[in-house]
């Protein structure tokens, strides 16, 4: 467990991973797919983009760096492309809004770690900057809430109690892995979770005949077998998501259906919760939060160009002072900024505002 000390993770500034793909890069992989592009011509823009990204984090201010997700086509789709057993299927639960047909994660055969998931990104990262790289996956729960009952073919899996198992040795064997590359800093990204939060959502997962209590319960058990063997010196966050697709989002609702449940039992050093509209609730279910856990507050949005003003964004971390230590507090974007190799409505020199607001903020609070 990470003891919380001052130039350890989670800073005071933070921000989620994700950052808005280049013209150029778009274009490499687009040339790559099309057989324009041998593999070395693709990663000369693919490392060209990722250092770019790098500075742009550090001269915004950030202590944290990632490489903006840059290699992968979604936030989990990395992960799955990288795990043999799984692949895409339909998801077979429906979003209000314009979100339209999408694919999941879905196990078509044994799930199993066969090489290195996030390492080499890692490793990129650290070999470009002297400040302390952060690898994100995506968590369980991702891979198994969207067909519920059929997320995985049951030839393979006749007990989805096997496929859990799988997927927390592929976790705990890559965590092993990133601990001996060096890596210090971990987050993990929950939207299932989040979503349990919404009432339509929790309606619609026992339409079907799931018991939304037991998704909580589970997925907070597999969240912390994951993380039952990390080596020592590692910090994992934990981030929740209501949905972060070109500006739109997935679902709404307060904490406090989760927050006994997850802030009180996951084994995670850090919530990096989404705080930047009234759909998230109010601060109140906080007072779950144990004494030796710390929270980022999401309080810009990446959805919308608009970028909160410093004394507002004081405001509101005052507000949640008053639950939560302020030693205890962090402040980041609600989510990343391209989960999706679209990206959000925004634009780079948004993407810069806004993580230098971040950083203004935690200088003015915590110096």
């Amino acid at each position: 467990m990470s003891t919380g000390k001052s130039g350890e993770p989670p800073f005071h500034a933070e921000h989620i991973g994700s950052l808005l793909r280049p013209p150029e890069l778009k274009a490499a992989y687009r040339a790559r797919a099309e057989g324009k592009f041998g593999a070395a011509e693709l990663e000369a823009v693919v490392a060209r983009s990722i250092a770019d990204a790098i500075r742009l984090q550090e001269e915004a201010g950030m202590k944290s760096i990632t490489d903006g997700e840059f290699r992968r086509g979604s936030w989990f789709l990395g992960f799955v492309q990288a795990v043999e057993g799984l692949s895409t299927k339909p998801a077979l639960f429906n979003f209000s809004g314009e979100h339209g047909a999408w694919e999941c994660a879905y196990a078509h055969g044994p799930v199993k770690r066969t090489g290195p998931i996030t390492v080499d990104e890692y490793k990129f990262v650290r070999a470009h900057t002297r400040r302390t790289p952060k690898v994100t996956m995506p968590t369980p729960s991702a891979i198994l809430f969207y067909r519920g009952a059929e997320a995985a073919d049951r030839k393979a899996y006749p007990n989805l109690d096997a496929l859990y198992a799988d997927l927390v040795e592929v976790y705990r064997a890559e965590l092993r892995e990133l601990a001996a590359a060096g890596c210090t800093y971990v987050q993990l990204d929950e939207v299932p979770l989040a979503m349990l939060c919404d009432p339509a959502v929790r309606a619609q997962a026992a339409a079907r005949g799931d018991d939304p209590a037991a998704l909580i319960r589970l997925y907070v058990d597999l969240i912390n077998a994951v993380v039952a063997e990390r080596p020592n010196g590692m910090t994992i966050g934990l981030h929740l998501c209501r949905g972060n697709y070109k500006g739109q989002w997935m679902a709404a609702g307060g904490y406090q259906p989760v927050a006994d449940a997850l802030l009180g039992r996951a084994n995670v050093d850090a919530f990096f919760l989404e705080y930047d509209s009234e759909r998230a609730g109010d601060f109140a279910p906080l007072a779950a939060l144990p004494r030796d856990k710390k929270v980022v507050l999401g309080l810009v949005s990446t959805k919308r160009p608009e970028t909160p003003s410093v004394d507002d964004l004081v405001r509101r971390v005052e507000a949640a002072a008053k639950i939560v230590p302020l030693e205890r507090l962090a402040v980041s974007p609600q989510c990343g900024f391209a989960s999706s190799v679209g990206g959000n409505p925004v634009t780079v020199a948004d993407e810069r505002e806004k993580l230098g607001r971040v950083a203004e903020v935690a200088r003015r609070i915590w110096g």
